[in-house]
């Protein structure tokens, strides 16, 4: 895949307990400095319960996009992980064990193997294994998705693992920047004419208008893209600003 193409990464997050309030995600805080030092940003998030039929439609969605998605949660070996299955029937492919994963299941399990536990390697036809650096019990990728463990430790290694291996011709470290204004004694109604203008002229940034949530006079404005960019468009957006006060 190259740079061309500029496409977008997502993530999946999977599991009752997260909007049932058990846990809280602490999955897209973490991958947000992992992708920023890569030079990549994630694009969409959505977070379902375990319910085959939604992980199943969510999945046929996805694949069809062309997006890089990575996808957490469900891959164990209880009946509630039903991940591994929905991909494969988001596909229309059979699910099968690969023998890649069975070896290291069987390496890291020895004795205590049980059947339940290569069930955990079983994936769709035509996935490769995500090698897992804490217990080898490996994720799978097939068509620029990804899935991993929702366990943090695992999944965050891996995730940085696909990144490096299968997109590091994506990555352009330090690139990006944002920048940040404050402004006060305003509402974003009167800001737009000149939002509008400074997209017009600079359509390659990306622009962020936040007010303040505690109902003060504030809006927080920013900027993010190529640093000498960004500076262009922050000098631009202040002499805007400055006709709009004198206008």
């Amino acid at each position: 895949m190259s740079n061309m193409t500029a496409p977008r990464f997502g993530l999946i997050l999977i599991g009752d307990e997260l909007l049932n309030g058990r846990k809280q995600d602490a999955h897209l805080p973490a991958m947000i400095p992992r992708f920023e030092q890569r030079g990549l940003e994630v694009a969409w998030v959505r977070t379902i319960t375990d319910d085959p039929e939604l992980i199943t439609r969510t999945l046929v969605e996805t694949f069809a996009s062309g997006d890089i998605v990575f996808s957490f949660g469900g891959i164990g070996a209880t009946p509630d992980d039903l991940t591994r299955q929905c991909a494969a029937a988001a596909l229309g492919v059979d699910i099968l064990l690969h023998p890649e994963a069975e070896s290291e299941i069987r390496a890291q399990l020895g004795t205590q193997l049980n059947p339940h536990h290569l069930r955990m390697g079983e994936y769709p036809a035509g996935s490769q294994i995500i090698p897992n650096p804490i217990n080898r019990i490996p994720g799978f990728s097939i068509q620029h998705h990804h899935f991993v463990p929702g366990f943090p430790k695992m999944a965050w290694s891996m995730v940085e693992w696909v990144l490096d291996h299968h997109y590091a011709g994506l990555q352009a470290p330090g690139v990006k920047v944002s920048q940040t204004l404050l402004l006060t004694d305003t509402s974003e109604g009167p800001l737009i004419p000149a939002m509008e203008s400074l997209l017009g002229e600079f359509p390659d940034l990306r622009l962020a208008c936040l007010p303040n949530a505690d109902g003060k006079r504030e809006v927080e404005l920013s900027l993010k893209g190529e640093a000498s960019r960004v500076a262009q468009g922050m000098d631009r957006f202040r002499q805007l600003l400055m006709a709009l006060k004198n206008g």
